[in-house]
This record gives structure tokens, sequence and C-alpha cells, in this order.
């Protein structure tokens, strides 16, 4: 046993992983001292706790499965996750005994969820790797033709296809992670840069006019959140700037090293463990905890794209930049909504707000990565010229 485990540590980036469980041992801890200053309970932490551990089991399991054969079982995985998703967009809060289809978790018309009695379950998490895997077998099979319109038409409808099924859902938030995984995938693969350039106006002058010409095309409180943004001063809109500005304030206040993390003398934030996370961490632990969260986000991307690098085929190296693509967009929007320059839009940050499907996708995401670094490192190995 013990040689099959110093065998394993020789081979897969113990580096990655344990950025990984930092930022899950960061994210309990807050999580731990919500639940004392907030909550009255610590269940949000104890679920963090076990989603964190099966993920770490599942991560090791996914790093010793050959990424090339999970890619090429996209029928299965494909089938799987959205057979899953497919049904919550005609089924709203239908119980079926202890199971409920299409569960609606925030009360913002968002059934993409599973309730399973006390537990939920969103399978958009699922099909975001699916998603990934799928895509970066597509784009390898290109060889670098990915400009002729005979494939980018296909690989536009590839990219296009999951965002609007999740938008369907109601869940605009991951709808736009899925499309920036796709659109940064797609360039990854050689997409011409006057094509992006030319996709970017495109998309900027289409939906202003869109939005123009058909104004209801937004829900009402999407419509809300987005003018808080321009206009937080508002009066008509305090309910809607409520959470941002006390996220805000909470970042703002929370000096060098916090308020304490037990010490009962924090900014009240709505739902502080879920979107908000990185605010109550920031007033709590202050500059100094915030940083630490931002710099283990930083070094697990850049360590990402690193493995991407060191990929010894286009399969693998697209699989980690998708994978990188979900962390970096991730963060992006929601630091965005901490800071509150994006409007909410349901964004976590990965790793630390409290949701268990969410983290164990995440860990499975670190498997694919790190089976990529693996197979990588073992080339490398069997390459090397005998002496």
């Amino acid at each position: 046993m013990y040689p099959l485990i110093r065998r394993y540590l020789r081979r897969v980036d113990v580096l990655y992983l344990a950025l990984c469980l930092l930022c899950s041992a960061l994210s309990v801890v807050a999580l731990v001292s919500l639940g004392y200053n907030q909550l009255g309970s610590n269940n949000k932490a104890s679920v963090q706790v076990i989603a964190s551990l099966l993920g770490f089991l599942l991560a090791v399991i996914f790093s010793t499965v050959d990424y090339r054969a999970l890619a090429r079982a996209w029928p299965l995985h494909a089938t799987l996750s959205w057979g899953l998703v497919l049904p919550t967009l005609f089924f709203h809060n239908v119980r079926a005994g202890v199971l409920t289809i299409g569960y609606d978790a925030g009360g913002t018309s968002n059934y993409s969820w599973y309730r399973v009695g006390g537990m939920t379950f969103q399978p958009a998490e699922l099909a975001k790797i699916s998603f990934i895997l799928t895509l970066a077998l597509h784009l390898s099979q290109l060889r670098g033709q990915v400009n002729r319109p005979k494939n980018l038409l296909p690989l536009l409808l590839h990219i296009l296809l999951p965002p609007f099924l999740i938008h369907l859902q109601g869940d605009d938030g991951t709808a736009l992670v899925f499309l920036g995984i796709g659109l940064i995938m797609l360039y990854a693969g050689g997409l011409s840069h006057w094509l992006v350039g030319g996709a970017l106006l495109g998309c900027v002058a289409g939906g202003g006019a869109l939005l123009a010409l058909k104004p209801d095309l937004l829900k009402g409180y999407q419509f809300q959140r987005i003018m808080a943004i321009l206009t937080p001063e508002d009066p008509a809109l305090a309910d809607i700037t409520y959470q941002q500005n006390k996220g805000s304030m909470a970042i703002g206040t929370g000096g060098l090293t916090g308020q304490g993390l037990f010490s009962g003398d924090h900014i009240f934030v709505p739902n502080a463990w879920n979107d908000f996370i990185f605010a109550y961490l920031a007033n709590v632990m202050g500059f100094v905890g915030a940083a630490l969260a931002l710099l283990l986000l930083f070094w697990l991307c850049l360590r990402t794209l690193r493995t991407a690098m060191q990929s010894t085929d286009a399969l693998g190296r697209l699989i980690c930049v998708g994978i990188f693509a979900a962390l970096f967009v991730q963060c992006v929007i929601n630091l965005g909504m901490n800071l509150q320059v994006l409007p909410v839009i349901g964004v976590t940050l990965p790793f630390f707000s409290a949701g268990g499907s969410s983290v164990v996708m995440m860990y499975l995401c670190v498997g694919l990565v790190l089976s990529v670094g693996m197979h990588a490192r073992t080339s490398r190995l069997q390459a090397r010229p005998i002496l």
C-alpha cells in the first residue's frame, strides 16, 4: 500500500492538490466563524467539510483515469449530465416523493436545482465538466483548422447551445460561465484574432440593439440589478442594492487583520455563506485573509495553465484551458459582485462558497488537471534516454 502511495505522490502535482485543500480549509474556517457569529450552527461548515473530503477523494480517483478515455466517453457523460438538466426546463418545483425537480433555491425563478430530502444538487455543475471534455475533444480533432467556416459554425453551435439551455433554466449566471469557458477554449484552439475582435464588437452592438428593441428580454429583477450598479444611490433600488452595499461595507471595514473570526463584531451580509463569502472573509480576516484567498485562487489558475503548457497533446491542453476558464470566469464574476462593479447573478467563488455539489464538481475538475499532468510527466520520463 505504502509503495503505491509513494509512487502516486511522485507522479502527481502535490502542490496543486495542496492549494485546493488550503482553499477548502480557509473556506471551512470562514464558515465556522459565520456559524458562530450569525447562523447559530455549523451546518454549513459541516457540509463543506464533507463535500471537500469527498471531492478530494474523487479528485485522486479521477487523476488515475486516462483523460483521453473520459473525453471519448462523451456519449455517456453528456447523456447523463444533460439528461439531468433537461427535466428542469419543463418541471418547476415538481415533487415526486422526497425528490423535487426544478427546485427554485433562491426565489428568483431559477429552477436549475434538484432537491433530495434536505439536500440540493445543481446538474449544471456536472454538465460543465462534460461541456469542457466534449468541446476539448471537438477542438482537438480539428487540428488547427478552426477558422474554416465549415468547422467554425458547428463549434459555435457547440458553444452556444449549452448556455442557451442553462438560460432557459433561469440560471443566467451559470450560462455566462459556460459561455466564457467556451469562448476562451475556442480562442485557445486557434481562433483568429480578427474574428475575436469582430465577434466582441458584434456582441456588444447586437446585445445593445436587442435590449433596445426588446427591453422585456430581461426579467424585472435582472434589469434592476444592472441599474443598481449604474445608479447605486437610487432610493427606489434600495432593496436591490442592500446586499451589495453591505458586502462592499464589509470589505471596506475589514482593515488589515479584520474584526476577528469569533469576536462577534462584523458587518452583517445577507447570504454571506454563499455568493458573498469573500466579503465576510475580508471583514473578519481583513486584507490579510482576502489577499490569502486571492493568492490561492490566482496560484491555482497559474498552476492549471502550467499543466496545460506541459501537456503532450492538444486534448489535454484544451481540457486544462477549459478548467482554467471555469476558475477564472467564476472568480472574476463573483469578486465583481462583491466589489459592487457587477450585478448579482448567482455565481459562487470556487472552493469557498458553501455548496456541496459545486465543491465536489470543482474537485472533479482538479482530478482532470492532475490526470493531464501525470500523463505528461510519465511521457517525459519514458522519453528520457537510457544511459
